[in-house]
């Protein structure tokens, strides 16, 4: 998780926003008005590892924007952890019980709420957001490389969703550039995703996937 918290502090200290554009020290000027649709990639962070996807956003109102979003990222049993070795020719990296590799594919509905847009200038845009859908998780056999497994691969069906903060920056009518900080919640009903296995062979079956994701945004306005 510290790790998560450190990439978001480095990608907004790269970000150039006025700082002066907090408060009303000047005379108010009017609000821009940015273009109602969007669409880009978001690039995705988690303790899972990496993922990539898209967007599709529309403006309903100055302070309220829709959203759909698709992506793929590696997911991990909440009791996963891994260790690195050296077997005397090189270091070798290991989970235990691990049983298979898990991809979560989100396709999610959700909604934007622009916040302090009335202190804050508009080269800093933050907004809550949250969004629901159908959910696709795609398990293949670990034991296996990873080609050869996707002939191996099964998939499950759930619903998931997420809640979040984030912020979209710059003045740019045309680019998007954003960071959005997402918690996201996937949970099967019934059993659920064989990831690891217990000690003595069987299968350890987890219901709750998801957790903390980072994601940035890059797209264009029109």
């Amino acid at each position: 998780m510290k790790y998560l918290i450190i990439t978001a502090i480095l990608i907004i200290s790269q970000v150039n926003v006025n700082a002066q554009g907090i408060g009303k020290i000047v005379p108010d000027k009017p609000p821009i008005v940015f273009p109602q649709n969007a669409v880009g990639l978001d690039l995705i962070f988690s303790e899972g590892g990496f993922g990539f996807g898209g967007f599709y956003r529309h403006s309903v109102s100055d302070n309220l924007t829709l959203f759909t979003d698709l992506s793929v990222s590696e997911a991990k049993d909440p009791q996963e952890f891994n260790y690195t070795y050296f077997d005397g020719i090189s270091y070798q990296s290991v989970t235990p019980n691990k049983a298979n590799r898990a991809f979560l594919f989100p396709l999610n509905f959700g909604f934007q709420y622009r916040m302090f847009d009335k202190v804050i200038f508009d080269n800093l845009r933050p907004y809550i957001d949250a969004a629901v859908g159908p959910t696709m998780v795609v398990t293949d056999p670990y034991s296996l490389e990873f080609f050869k497994a996707i002939g191996k691969a099964q998939a499950r069906y759930t619903i998931g969703g997420y809640i979040g903060i984030g912020a979209n920056f710059g003045l740019d009518k045309s680019s998007l550039v954003g960071l959005n900080l997402r918690y996201y919640i996937v949970h099967f009903f019934d059993k659920g995703i064989n990831i690891l296995d217990n000690p003595d062979g069987s299968p350890l079956y987890a219901n709750d996937l998801g957790g903390v994701f980072i994601t940035i945004n890059i797209g264009m306005m029109y």
